[in-house]
């Protein structure tokens, strides 16, 4: 997992309309530097949730060319396909479905976090289930990036990626040297 350019990371949800939107711009404003994140979905939407964008542009996270988007653009007969390194189902309903056939041998780990747009309730109670996905999403994409990658062995890197999504990423400081 050594390359000059960044390594591409692809956040899978069936709708494509919120947390696997957060993740992409979480990742490309927080690890840009090297990562590259997109995000699709089994079902897109068609858009991308008004409260998704609000909560990014509130904490001045980028939402310039955020769109909802089949992961058929990204799969090995895509018209776009783009090499992945990294593929992370971010909600329950893409990770039981049968994906596409990926370029290359993505490493693929579920990271579940609960749907905010399916949040019921007052505007607040709404916006909070928006700023909870963004934190766990946030807090799970931190734990990846200071993994050291170059050192860690796949076997060992597909352990650590399953144990994120999981919540037992306790020791990761340890473990990425932080």
């Amino acid at each position: 997992m050594t390359r000059d350019e960044p390594l591409n990371v692809l956040f899978l949800c069936s709708g494509n309309s919120a947390r696997s939107i957060l993740a992409e711009s979480i990742m490309n404003r927080n690890h840009g530097d090297r990562f590259r994140a997109y995000s699709a979905g089994s079902d897109p939407r068609g858009a991308v949730h008004p409260k998704a964008i609000e909560l990014l542009r509130r904490l001045n996270f980028p939402t310039e060319g955020l769109r909802s988007k089949s992961w058929e653009e990204f799969a090995a007969n895509g018209n776009t396909a783009v090499p992945l390194d990294f593929i992370f189902t971010v909600c329950d309903d893409a990770a039981g479905e049968t994906c596409p056939a990926w370029p290359g041998q993505p490493m693929s780990a579920h990271w579940g976090v609960p749907d905010p747009a399916k949040a019921e309730g007052t505007p607040s109670e709404i916006a909070v289930a928006f700023a909870d996905a963004f934190r766990m999403l946030s807090n799970r994409i931190a734990v990846f990036a200071s993994l050291p990658l170059a050192s860690l062995g796949r076997l060992r890197l597909q352990k650590r990626l399953d144990e994120i999504g999981t919540g037992q990423d306790e020791f990761a400081d340890q473990e990425s040297g932080i």
